[in-house]
């Protein structure tokens, strides 16, 4: 595997690869991380990953410094994964003046959910994801769905912008207890780790009601978010949206069986967990 950091290292090195699959990270690699190069691969070839905490996604009061960074390890698991090239650039390398370009998602979808709670979050994952593509220039690129808000955005976005790469989703990895795969589950304590599964505990009785008939959102709404706060948690939000544009479900929705998804985002501790469920 080759570890490059300079975009013109990286566009000599992928010069005329037109079948290229690309997975941007932040590291600190986990199986599910790991799933989506296997997916990357069956779309693509040669797999191209990045590497790259993105100082512009974080809040001021945001984990940036202590994000986990496991740089070695990482590349470890990329080379048996049989990944040909990661793009691991400096701050200096892919930022080498500031950003002031940005790409601002629409409000409807990039100041909701995930947005309203961390403001300006999207933001800085649009443009770094922009910029990514514009170094790799990736025919296929995979999100994971546990993002769900996320992998929208980035889809719109490559959309509107009429980019030459195909947004591949892929689903969530689960420990065998049901917590899904995240760097920041390192963050728990052994007693935490415990508990962090209730939350896709608490999205499949969401799920489970709505599937049963019980259509009054909000009612269902309150009831999960009160589950998990007498259990300790600070949940930021727990909502049932609609699949297609994450936007609440209107009664004439519902009716019409509109595909929903159940997202959530709450607090265990120190540590903000996010996950959802496709109704």
């Amino acid at each position: 595997m080759k570890i490059i950091s300079s975009i013109e290292e990286l566009r000599d090195q992928l010069r005329g690869q037109l079948r290229t699959a690309f997975v941007p990270t932040m590291g600190n690699l986990h199986e599910g991380h790991l799933s989506l190069m296997r997916l990357a691969r069956t779309h693509g070839d040669p797999v191209v990953a990045s590497i790259f905490v993105n100082r512009l996604q974080f809040g001021p009061n945001e984990d940036f410094d202590k994000y986990p960074r496991t740089f070695q390890a990482d590349i470890d698991k990329l080379e048996k994964e049989g990944v040909y090239v990661l793009f691991a650039p400096t701050e200096k390398d892919l930022y080498p003046e500031p950003q002031e370009y940005r790409v601002q998602p629409p409000d409807d979808l990039g100041n909701i959910l995930e947005g309203e709670f961390r403001p300006g979050f999207f933001t800085g994952v649009t443009t770094v994801v922009l910029k990514l593509f514009s170094c790799v220039q990736p025919r296929v690129a995979v999100f994971g769905k546990k993002d769900y808000q996320q992998l929208m955005i980035v889809r719109n976005m490559a959309r509107q912008f009429a980019l030459p790469t195909e947004i591949i989703a892929a689903e969530t990895w689960r420990a065998d207890d049901g917590l899904a795969l995240s760097s920041r589950n390192g963050y728990l304590s052994a007693d935490e780790r415990a508990e962090a599964p209730e939350l896709y505990k608490v999205l499949n009785q969401v799920a489970d009601e709505v599937r049963g008939g019980h259509l009054d959102i909000s009612k269902l709404e309150r009831k999960a978010m009160d589950a998990l706060a007498q259990r300790g948690w600070q949940p930021d939000y727990i909502s049932i949206r609609k699949r297609n544009d994450l936007q609440p479900p209107s009664a004439g929705d519902l009716a019409q069986g509109e595909q929903l998804v159940v997202v959530a985002a709450a607090k265990l501790g120190k540590t903000r967990l996010i996950d959802n469920l496709e109704v």
